[in-house]
């Protein structure tokens, strides 16, 4: 690696010092050691005199790279378009019938998640025809899983959304703090417990999981729009120019 990194530098240094040819008809493999040393030391000069080429190329490399990643994504939303946003076991806030989806996979414990949680109520306050579809995606421990576990549970008696909110509002998750918060949301916290284990809730959960590996996400939150995957705790205004942008693109 460390040669072929030698050999493609001294090119472009030779080439731009007007020598083609040497840069052409020379290799690391015909090199001494010595000569080895002097062009590397001449490289590390050069990028320690101009370190902003460095980061060029870093920048230049992370958007190839999520571009690449962008391409990919379409490929998978366009063939998973039904699990992303038909399947039974995610629920739905908004408007069932809506005209643009905003698909988001989040975890209970994430401050990013919980930190998006206003701007996803004031968009759906303000635009009547969006479709909020939740995909639980427990990463981060068992608490995650416990809370996600109870928020799924709680739709067998109506109460998704309100468990929701509660969990999204809360830091201890831990089952017995989960099961008070339950039944401060009306709930039957016995039933809920008795729900949390059953096989039903743990497929949705895993589908959730394979979805989001086939999407390569693996931090919360993420949003699938349109046909791009946007991860991060995005802001309002950016979550209403991505939403304009997926219904100009239909």
């Amino acid at each position: 690696m460390r040669r072929r990194f030698i050999r493609l530098a001294m090119a472009l240094l030779l080439m731009g010092a007007g020598a083609p040819a040497l840069a052409q008809s020379s290799s690391p493999a015909t090199l001494s050691p010595d000569q080895v040393q002097a062009i590397e030391k001449v490289i590390r000069e050069y990028l320690l005199r101009n370190p902003e080429l460095l980061l060029e190329a870093i920048e230049n490399l992370e958007k190839r790279r999520g571009d690449e990643a962008q391409v990919a994504a379409k490929t998978v939303i366009a063939e998973r378009r039904n699990d992303l946003l038909n399947d039974p076991g995610s629920p739905v806030i908004g408007n069932a019938n809506g005209d643009i989806a905003i698909v988001e996979f989040f975890d209970y414990r994430c401050p990013y998640c919980k930190q998006v949680v206003p701007s996803l109520a004031q968009l759906l306050k303000e635009d009547p025809k969006l479709r909020l579809v939740h995909k639980e995606l427990p990463i981060l421990g068992p608490d995650s899983l416990v809370a996600s576990r109870a928020a799924l549970a709680a739709r067998k008696q109506g109460k998704y959304h309100e468990m929701h909110v509660a969990l999204m509002r809360t830091r201890a998750l831990d089952e017995a703090s989960i099961l008070k918060l339950a039944t401060d949301q009306g709930l039957d916290a016995a039933r809920l417990k008795a729900d949390m284990q059953s096989a039903e809730t743990d497929e949705i959960i895993e589908r959730n999981r394979r979805l989001a590996r086939a999407l390569n996400i693996s931090g919360t939150p993420a949003f699938v729009i349109g046909d791009a995957v946007v991860p991060g705790a995005i802001d309002l205004r950016t979550l209403k120019s991505l939403v304009a942008e997926a219904r100009a693109k239909k």
